[in-house]
């Protein structure tokens, strides 16, 4: 549905913004999930890492990404006006809805976070849990850890795609509608999982594991957005008004344009800290300011990620047709 609202100026309705700060809070959750979804299971199905300290600990992950995705979710809920209409998406399946695609993908892989969840507790961990049936289960699942690893890439992948997807199918949003949005999204969310696994991670090895990792993730990010922005460019004059307000320092659109400077800070600036940490000379045990600069780097790459969703999504309420009507 499209609202149009005569009259608008700076002042009095400037834009109509339907989807706000919650919306935008649950899809860099979602992605972030998803990320730390991937890039946890590569640490459990990477060769030659067996069974070390750091993977023993490397359970506090999968345990922490069901409690982002429901955080996200909340917010999302937050924003629904009628909010047990939610309950209508899963008594049908539209495979032509990304709503309704994004509603069951989500109901599918808690299942698979939570078995994740209990087969990655160590021993000293599960002894500690009180009630008999979900120690039982941790047991039971213990086993198939490495398989649910690899199952959990791949729902990892479908959930941070998605978070772009709902936002490129709405083709009354021209700056939201581009088939490269949900690759942006993908590669952003990879890139903050793998942030937050360095944040983490309490090994010298693991640190720079997912410090390699996120150099490539993040210039791959910063080409895809360059990628985006170009598309538009070159597109017809609707599109390329969409983008407008990133370039642009007028009252109304400077949040945007610092948006950009913020990414162009951000993301090179972690890419030349993330690379001074993986060329450097490093003792057995990390210094605290090698640590301390490996996790600033890192929460760069949240910063940026969390820019990149905010930004599009009030940005892509400012874009639309009716100007060209």
């Amino acid at each position: 549905m499209e609202l149009h609202i005569v009259g608008t100026n700076a002042i009095t309705y400037p834009a109509m913004h339907v989807w706000d700060w919650r919306v935008a809070s649950y899809l860099f959750l979602g992605g972030l999930s998803g990320g730390l979804m991937i890039m946890s299971a590569v640490n459990y199905i990477r060769p030659k890492n067996g069974q070390n300290a750091d993977t023993l600990n490397a359970w506090k992950i999968p345990v922490l990404i069901p409690i982002l995705l429901t955080i996200g979710l909340i917010f999302l809920n937050l924003d629904l006006e009628r909010k047990l209409h939610a309950f209508w998406f899963y008594l049908t399946f539209k495979p032509v809805s990304p709503m309704s695609w994004g509603a069951w993908i989500v109901l599918i892989i808690y299942p698979l976070l939570i078995a994740y969840a209990l087969a990655a507790l160590p021993d000293n961990i599960t002894r500690t849990i009180k009630y008999p049936t979900i120690r039982n289960w941790a047991d039971a699942l213990k086993p198939h850890l490495l398989k649910l690893a690899k199952v959990n890439i791949i729902a990892g992948v479908l959930l941070a795609i998605y978070t772009g997807i709902l936002l490129s199918s709405l083709v009354a949003r021209p700056l939201w509608n581009s088939p490269i949005l949900p690759v942006l999204f993908l590669t952003s969310g990879m890139s903050t999982g793998a942030a937050l696994m360095i944040i983490l991670a309490k090994t010298k090895e693991m640190k720079l594991f997912f410090t390699k990792i996120d150099i490539w993730l993040i210039m791959a990010e910063l080409l895809i957005l360059v990628l985006m922005f170009y598309g538009h460019y070159v597109g017809d004059a609707v599109h390329q008004q969409a983008i407008a307000p990133f370039f642009s320092t007028s009252h109304e659109f400077f949040p945007y344009f610092l948006s950009i400077v913020v990414l162009g800070i951000c993301l090179p600036l972690a890419v030349v800290l993330k690379f001074l940490e993986v060329t450097g000379e490093h003792t057995e045990e990390l210094t605290t300011s090698s640590l301390l600069m490996m996790n600033f780097s890192a929460l760069l790459v949240l910063v940026g990620g969390a820019v990149i969703r905010f930004a599009l999504v009030y940005a892509g309420q400012l874009s639309g047709y009716s100007s060209y009507l």
